[in-house]
């Protein structure tokens, strides 16, 4: 619905309006977490695997799904390409050429940066999940 009552964007192509679906897919399932009230670092916090995210996003304790946003904003900071490629396949369920395709870089660079960025995630994560 939050996609449906955007009004003012004017779609560029159709890398914008996954790139955007992905963003809006990411804020809903963070706002419905925090909607719920519940604790960014909860003491039942878990293992995550960034390659579930299907699992991730049905978590009814939803801390792991925080935890993540939490690290990809600082990875936004760092490095904006690699936050928006874990963005795409993470939060959009794009596939590795698909997000290739949306970023116009091969897809060679999507895994390298996916990587890259995975490790960089999954470092930041151990906080939560120690």
């Amino acid at each position: 619905m939050k996609l449906v009552n955007v009004k003012d964007i004017e779609w560029q192509d159709r890398a914008h309006f996954f790139a955007i679906c992905a963003n809006m897919m990411r804020r809903i399932l963070v706002d419905r977490t925090c909607g719920k009230g519940m604790d960014k670092r909860d003491s039942d916090a878990r293992h995550i695997n960034l390659d579930d995210a299907p699992e991730l996003a049905a978590d009814t304790r939803g801390q792991s799904l925080v935890a993540v946003d939490d690290a990809l904003q600082q990875l936004e900071r760092v490095d904006p390409r690699k936050a928006k490629i874990v963005e795409l396949k993470f939060f959009g369920g794009l596939t590795v050429e698909e997000t290739a395709e949306m970023m116009a870089i091969s897809p060679q660079t999507v895994m390298r940066d996916w990587k890259m960025a995975r490790a960089w995630l999954m470092s930041e994560l151990a906080q939560y999940f120690n």
